[in-house]
Parts: structure tokens; sequence; C-alpha cells
């Protein structure tokens, strides 16, 4: 958006979509989602905002949002939970989560991953 505060209309990064992973670091398929959500955090910087949170040591954020299950996506828009997945997820599931809730011509693209990067997670 245009305005005096912000001329070049580039979104303050408040404003941009959270895409909250819950992870610990004694879970197995939470540590291999990690190099995935990093370069997900780069490449979509200017669009989206990253965080993770570690569930052994944020309890209380865990319980708030629901969280029983590592590792788990939340993708909270406008102070909401849009969409959540749990459970081990290949780049092609986060591509479709993040589709309907953000305008993302490089996501259509793919993440970057060859077929054999990522392990599809049980359904």
């Amino acid at each position: 958006m245009l305005t005096e505060a912000n001329p070049n209309g580039v979104k303050p990064q408040e404003s941009l979509p959270l895409l909250l992973f819950f992870q610990s670091e004694r879970s197995g398929p939470a540590r291999r989602m990690e190099s995935l959500l990093a370069h997900l955090a780069r490449k979509e910087r200017a669009r989206l905002r990253v965080a993770t949170v570690d569930v052994e040591a944020r309890p209380d954020l865990a319980e708030r949002f629901g969280v029983t299950v590592v590792p788990t996506l939340l993708l909270v828009k406008d102070r909401r939970t849009v969409d959540r997945a749990e459970g081990r997820i290949s780049a092609p599931k986060i591509e479709r989560m993040l589709a309907p809730h953000l305008s993302f011509p490089q996501l259509a693209q793919g993440l970057g991953f060859g077929d054999g990067d990522l392990v599809p997670a049980p359904a």
C-alpha cells in the first residue's frame, strides 16, 4: 500500500501473514522439515513471515494454539489462524496450504526442491 509513511508500497513486516512452525528438538520429522521452512522463509521473505516455536521452551504457545502434534504448521493472517497442517508434510502440501491465502506467483513454480528431496508425509 502506498502512503506518505510507506512511499514504496512495501508491506510492513507486521502486516504479512505468519507461518508458525511448532517443533521440538526431539522430533525427527520436525528436524527434517527445518531446511524446507528455512528455504521458504528466505524465498518468500517479502510476502510471508516464518517463525519457529519450540514446544518444550514455549508450552504456553503450544497450548494457546491447541498444538498436540509436532511438527505443526499454522498460518496466521489478520491475527486469525486460517490454516493448519500437522505432522511432517511435503513442499507441495505446504504450497497448497498457502495458495488460497497468499498471492504467490513464485509459489506456483514450486519451492525449488527436486522430487527426491522430500519424502511425502503419511496421509
